[in-house]
């Protein structure tokens, strides 16, 4: 199984992953947010909803992901999109879009402003 975990952490935590990439030590499927602001403005409800319904069901339209989570096919694009940007889903060559990954691990810790 493959999972992938969001986390919120700094710029230099994540360059720090990176140069231990290109020095060869394998890496557990990351991907970072700056804050919490960040993450949960990228990841909606509608949006956690639609990584839901694409987990482990392959590569897929935009026009099926909308059937699956009940919604109209113009908001699950501009859902897509952003998800896309955030590295959460892939477009195909084909032009599909697939969620990679079997799961979903968020880490993260709040404290004391």
């Amino acid at each position: 199984m493959t999972t992938v975990t969001l986390a919120v952490c700094s710029r230099e935590e994540t360059n720090r992953r990176v140069l231990q990439a290109f020095e060869g030590e394998a890496q557990e499927p990351v991907i970072s947010f700056e804050s919490h602001e960040l993450l949960w403005k990228t990841l909606t409800l509608k949006r956690w909803q639609l990584l839901q319904a694409m987990t482990g069901a392959g590569p897929m339209t935009i026009r099926e992901a909308a059937r699956r989570v009940k919604r109209d096919v113009k908001g699950v694009h501009g859902d897509a999109i952003a998800l896309v940007n955030a590295g959460l889903l892939v477009k195909t060559e084909g032009g599909k879009i697939l969620f990679p990954y079997d799961a979903i691990h968020v880490d993260f810790v709040i404290k004391a402003a």
